[in-house]
């Protein structure tokens, strides 16, 4: 497996992100080793709230909601997926399928030794963050799905298929305008330019590309089977599950996953679910401090 690293140089001054950069090494099922990327802030002692972003975003997506949650006294982890942010990136699409994913963020929790996690997932950390929890229930207190889905296997919507024509006919992917296309709030320059610094040309996004290959829409997509498992799983999950979305989301949001969630996870029965107005697909970047104050509350309630 050939694999790229960032050069840290185009990390160095982002805005917002004075953040140490913690590397955990994990193993890819050919032998390969690969540094996953984490921040980790807040009193170890202190339960861990896990933070996974999505395509084609990285952690610094939840740099207000870090520096928010530490300061209400939470040790904060936000990890970056694999080929996303300062992970490392394997230079082959074919490098990456949904089942690797899970299982590389099944490593680091295993390494870290993380358990009572409360797990806040967005987009593409939703489908890998909960098909994790279905390998590792035992280390989650508790979730918070926020404008994320797990499709399995029921077909491909105008909008979905739109994205699909355009991520895998571009030969470099314009990761700044898509954040900023998808926000409320308009993202300035510097901060446009952090989304960027992953990837200084096409040839470091074969992750973000093949994202979108990986979504189990269509019924023979090679994800559909851990998507219904994880889907069996999660309909036997007691322990509270919040979801989190914004109205304005139109990939999540607008088919109803959320109800999907409220409908089939029974930890879910119960809670005050939260719809913030006006937030987009990123919503950490529109209500990051509404955010940190529902995980707050949800964690000591």
């Amino acid at each position: 497996m050939k694999v790229l690293q960032t050069p840290e140089a185009r990390f160095v001054g982002l805005p917002d992100w004075p953040y140490q950069a913690e590397y955990q090494t994990v193993t890819a099922d050919d032998g390969t080793a690969l540094r996953l990327h984490y921040v980790d802030e807040g009193p170890r002692n202190a339960a861990p709230i896990l933070l996974i972003h999505g395509n084609p975003s990285w952690s610094y997506l939840h740099r207000h909601m870090i520096s928010g949650l530490v300061a209400c006294g939470h040790r904060v982890l936000a990890v970056d997926l694999m080929g996303m942010g300062r992970s490392d990136k394997p230079a082959e699409k074919s490098d990456y399928t949904l089942a690797r994913h899970v299982d590389w963020i099944g490593q680091f929790l295993v390494a870290l030794e993380l358990s009572d996690v409360t797990l806040y997932c967005q987009d593409w950390g939703g489908i890998i963050g909960l098909c994790t929890v279905a390998d590792h229930g035992d280390r989650f207190a508790r979730i918070v799905a926020s404008n994320t889905g797990i499709p399995e296997g029921g077909g491909v919507n105008k909008f979905m298929q739109a994205w699909l024509d355009h991520s895998q006919s571009a030969v470099e992917l314009d990761i700044s305008g898509l954040v900023r296309g998808l926000t409320s709030d308009t993202l300035n320059d510097l901060e446009a330019a952090a989304y960027d610094a992953p990837f200084p040309d096409g040839s470091y996004q074969s992750s973000p590309k093949q994202f979108p290959l990986l979504i189990p829409l269509q019924a023979d997509n090679p994800g559909v089977p851990q998507a219904k498992a994880t889907w069996k799983f999660l309909e036997q999950w007691t322990k509270p599950f919040l979801t989190v979305f914004g109205s304005l989301d139109p990939i999540a949001t607008r088919p109803g996953s959320h109800l999907q969630f409220q409908q089939r996870v029974p930890g879910a029965a119960g809670l005050e679910h939260v719809m913030i107005d006006g937030a987009n697909h990123f919503i950490q970047e529109d209500a990051h401090g509404q955010l940190v104050n529902i995980i707050d509350q949800f964690v000591r309630h």
